[in-house]
């Protein structure tokens, strides 16, 4: 996996962007990121809370569970819609009033693995190291998914 932490122009946030190759082909890694059932299983969300209408502008809500047990709501929007190759999924932030866009872009390299790519702008570096952060636990999930051992 490689990363990159990029602060963008002056005043518009900090950038970073994630990638890793699967080992699955782009319409296995997109059922994964979009069906709520197997989203549940990797995405360290609890299981029976994941509702997801992708489509723009359609809503998504998750609750999450932290590794220490914690548990928060998430909701949101899709942005952008491009099966199996991008997803722009925007995430609802109380005092905002813009939701957080994170993109998701798959690109297939030969007929078993996908590079998945993800990007994401905060407004400080502290938000972006948190967002990478959970970025960063998101792939593991999937990773470890796609290779049979459900996570989350």
């Amino acid at each position: 996996m490689s990363t990159d932490q990029t602060p963008t122009a002056a005043g518009s946030g900090f950038s970073y962007t994630l990638t890793r190759t699967l080992d699955a082909p782009a319409s296995q890694v997109w059922q994964a990121w979009t069906t709520p059932d197997q989203y549940a299983q990797w995405a360290y969300a609890v299981p029976g809370s994941v509702e997801m209408d992708v489509r723009p502008g359609g809503a998504w809500k998750a609750t999450m569970r932290t590794p220490d047990g914690t548990e928060f709501p998430l909701t949101g929007s899709y942005i952008e819609v491009a099966e199996p190759r991008r997803l722009t999924v925007g995430m609802d932030v109380p005092g905002r009033p813009d939701p957080a866009a994170m993109t998701v872009e798959l690109a297939e390299q030969g007929p078993r693995n996908t590079v998945i790519t993800l990007r994401q702008t905060c407004d400080t570096a502290e938000e972006r190291d948190g967002a990478e952060q959970g970025s960063g636990m998101l792939l593991d999930g999937l990773t470890g998914f796609l290779a049979g051992g459900a996570k989350g």
